[in-house]
């Protein structure tokens, strides 16, 4: 499977292993992807995407899908979530890039597949785990997961049902992330917050069960959706807020040089004295720029003994200014690879300038 990082347009992923970290030879206009075989890095992406979750945009689709738990039966109009018993029947018989993403029409993920993919075929899924699989099988061509606050920018309003004003409410629905970012306009309003499972699903209850104290924290494009109210713009506490996605699909595109390229890796390391610093010494012996690392627990082997003593052990995901084309970055995790334990690209792709 293959995996990129959604920026402007879509950035693609190129990925590969320890073992093979030359650029993929594949089709070159197909996207990129991420091993899903790996359950480590699975259970990473699966946790991480879910800091960050809504949508604003989307299609109608074919797609015929259990709903969330505890919301009522909506409208035939709507797709509902494909949930992962149906992940043997055909999507679509479309032609449309066809993009899956957790959560329900008006999610903010849908909104992230479409600015990838204009005019894509946004197929919602019930897990996160369903999206995944649902590439892995071939049954989408992509699909797209919230990994981090840096760079789609959400805008959350908060809506109610028509003649519900602000002085009526007394709580708010919301995915727990986005009543985070809405932390000062909430404590403000007085308002009692109430955890769901994501923004767009907050406000479909809201609506279907026509709640008249209650408000969701979801994306103006949640309201045009489920006929909902705006009653209150921009009520995020930064302004800046912004989200960052992964798209994901089976096929790897091939990293050029003839662009400002990012690669994504992960690794893990033997514990020991400056063993850190090794590794972040083939970076910069060689002019890399890193512009991201972070580390996770490993869940099923979170210990290690060593000279008498229990370490937790980590994998480290890291983004380098680089791409796979280059001899340079080749060089580079060749070397890393002499004394790291593991080791994996994630995928090379192009970097936005857009954002810069």
């Amino acid at each position: 499977m293959a995996v990129h990082t959604v920026r402007s347009p879509a950035t693609h992923l190129h990925t590969g292993t320890s073992r093979n970290i030359s650029p993929s030879h594949r089709n070159p206009n197909a996207a990129v992807g991420l091993s899903y075989r790996s359950p480590k890095l699975r259970r990473f992406i699966s946790v991480s995407s879910s800091l960050r979750e809504g949508n604003e945009h989307g299609e109608e689709n074919s797609v015929r899908a259990l709903e969330v738990n505890n919301i009522p039966e909506e409208s035939p109009l709507l797709p509902k979530p494909l949930s992962s018993n149906q992940l043997a029947e055909p999507v679509s018989n479309g032609s449309r890039v066809r993009v899956a993403y957790q959560g329900v029409r008006g999610a903010y993920s849908e909104s992230a597949a479409e600015k990838a993919y204009p005019n894509c075929e946004a197929v919602p899924c019930e897990e996160f785990d369903t999206a995944f699989e649902a590439v892995e099988r071939w049954l989408v061509d992509r699909a797209v997961l919230p990994i981090e606050n840096s760079l789609l920018a959400v805008r959350h309003c908060l809506l109610a049902n028509h003649g519900v004003n602000l002085d009526g409410l007394r709580r708010v629905l919301s995915h727990p992330q986005a009543l985070a970012q809405c932390e000062n306009t909430l404590t403000r309003l007085g308002l009692v917050r109430e955890a769901v499972d994501d923004t767009a699903g907050a406000a479909k209850l809201i609506a279907l069960e026509g709640l008249s104290d209650a408000a969701a924290v979801a994306s103006a494009k949640a309201a045009e959706i489920y006929g909902l109210s705006v009653v209150a713009e921009d009520i995020q506490d930064d302004s800046d807020n912004v989200t960052r996605f992964l798209m994901l699909a089976r096929e790897p595109i091939i990293p050029g040089t003839n662009k400002l390229f990012k690669t994504s890796i992960v690794l893990s390391l033997e514990e020991g004295p400056g063993v850190l610093f090794k590794a972040l010494a083939v970076f910069a012996l060689r002019q890399i720029n890193l512009t991201k690392m972070e580390s996770r627990p490993l869940r099923k082997t979170p210990l290690r003994a060593s000279g008498g003593l229990k370490y937790f052990d980590y994998l480290f995901y890291v983004d380098f200014e680089a791409s796979m084309a280059d001899e340079v970055a080749q060089n580079a995790l060749r070397h890393l690879e002499e004394f790291a334990t593991f080791l994996r690209v994630l995928g090379s792709y192009p970097v936005d300038t857009t954002m810069l």
